[in-house]
């Protein structure tokens, strides 16, 4: 079977396991993912798919009216709701189980909107890649039996991106982001002060004309990370400057560039080990 020809019989499966869903929320944070299988909701059930964004602290701004943009373009019914994780001290500690209430906040509140709007099922975009990191985020779903579309048809992260390609979805090739509390090291608390200096970080990322990224958050440091491919640009000493300025007036007493470049993820592997043997648990 050719990679098209198996592309293609995953894009069909995806879209059997739609129709058998009946009325549908889909969690939707406007990432490749997520975004589109709410497209792929919307062509299959029309009318019966809402789409449900969690507008939090965690939510980069510009990533959610980007997503709010997105949802209007498609003309994928959203509704935009706010989320309370910052309020729940299991999540505030922030240590590896943090993504699950994280998780179980948002899906507790669906499971309400699903109950009292007459949905059927709550989907949301994990997928075939997603089963190879540390992502509590997954139990939580299974605790709300939350379904998996993309997961179920086989689909993988980059056949996502070139089906959403093929539709002639402008999200096909946005960069991957995680919410902004996976920037924070774990066991550091998640303050609404941490967030906003790694989002005002990544904003002065973004208007330097870098790509791909993140701003780890490790207290009095920040460990900037640069794609590979744009690494060079970043060793510069005019760059470093640039570097030193924005992030020491947001506080940050030591700047630093990580040298391996954007890993996703990268925090996981601060993890001890008795956590990562939880994944198969």
């Amino acid at each position: 079977m050719t990679p098209e020809i198996d592309l293609a019989a995953k894009s069909s499966a995806l879209r059997t396991r739609l129709r058998g869903l009946g009325r549908l929320l889909v969690a939707y944070s406007g990432g490749v993912d997520s975004a589109y299988l709410a497209w792929a909701a919307r062509e299959v059930l029309g009318e019966n798919i809402l789409a449900v964004i969690a507008d939090s602290p965690s939510l980069a701004r510009n990533h959610l009216a980007d997503a709010v943009a997105f949802a209007e373009e498609q003309g994928i019914p959203l509704e935009v709701i706010a989320t309370s994780e910052l309020d729940r001290p299991e999540y505030v500690r922030n240590d590896a189980q943090r993504c699950f209430f994280c998780k179980d906040e948002l899906f507790t509140f669906m499971e309400q909107l699903r109950t009292s709007r007459g949905f059927d099922a709550i989907a949301y975009g994990v997928n075939l890649d997603d089963q190879g990191d540390w992502r509590p985020g997954q139990k939580a779903a299974q605790a709300h039996s939350v379904v998996a579309p993309l997961l179920d048809a086989g689909l993988g992260k980059e056949e996502i991106r070139v089906l959403a390609r093929n539709a002639g979805l402008r999200i096909w090739n946005k960069p991957a982001s995680a919410c902004l509390s996976s920037r924070i090291e774990y066991g550091r608390s998640v303050t609404r002060e941490a967030l906003e200096a790694v989002e005002k970080g990544e904003d002065a990322l973004r208007t330097l004309g870098f790509r791909q990224f993140r701003v780890r958050h490790h207290g009095e440091i920040v460990r900037i990370e640069i794609a590979r491919e744009e690494l060079q640009r970043a060793l510069d000493l005019e760059m470093a400057a640039e570097f030193s300025r924005i992030f020491k007036a947001l506080g940050f007493k030591f700047v630093t560039l990580d040298l391996e470049g954007f890993r996703s993820g990268s925090m996981n592997a601060l993890l001890p080990m008795h956590e990562l043997l939880r994944r198969a648990v």
